[in-house]
């Protein structure tokens, strides 16, 4: 059950983005489908490990892949694909916490809340870096073999 719950909240979350961000519709689908696979594997990951970097960094580097397939196989940019879908990943209620807690003077929480928030936006650069090094490699082998 909760497999489910989770899967069609992050895959709505990500759809529903991408409609304010206007992305194409025939995109849609594609896009609320790797936000909910992103969403399910950091889920798991956070729940076996307890490791935000890990587990960021996973479904960054996951979302990342299917982004770049889905963007070969739908020809269309890969930002279209994966701007919507690291959307359930984004810290914005640990962010809002961070510079609540330093307004309100408990500056504690608030370093707290904010070492959060900079580890999860790390861990997912450091993901979609890594997918966009890997696709590199790939494409360079697939061009050496060519030649």
């Amino acid at each position: 059950m909760t497999f489910i719950l989770q899967f069609s909240l992050s895959f709505l979350s990500s759809a529903a983005f991408g409609i304010i961000a206007n992305i194409p519709r025939r995109a849609l689908w594609t896009s609320g489908f790797t936000g909910a696979i992103g969403w399910i594997i950091y889920f798991y990951l956070r729940q076996s490990f307890n490791s935000i970097a890990l587990s960021n960094f996973a479904a960054a580097f996951i979302i990342g892949c299917l982004s770049i397939f889905f963007s070969k196989k739908q020809k269309m940019p890969m930002i279209i694909f994966y701007i919507p879908s690291l959307v359930p990943l984004v810290p914005g209620g640990p962010s809002y916490e961070a510079v609540r807690a330093f307004v309100l003077g408990d500056s504690n929480v608030g370093s707290e809340k904010l070492m959060f928030v900079v580890t999860t936006a790390i861990s997912i650069v450091g993901g979609l870096l890594m997918t966009s090094l890997v696709e590199q490699i790939i494409n360079k082998r697939i061009r050496a073999r060519k030649n």
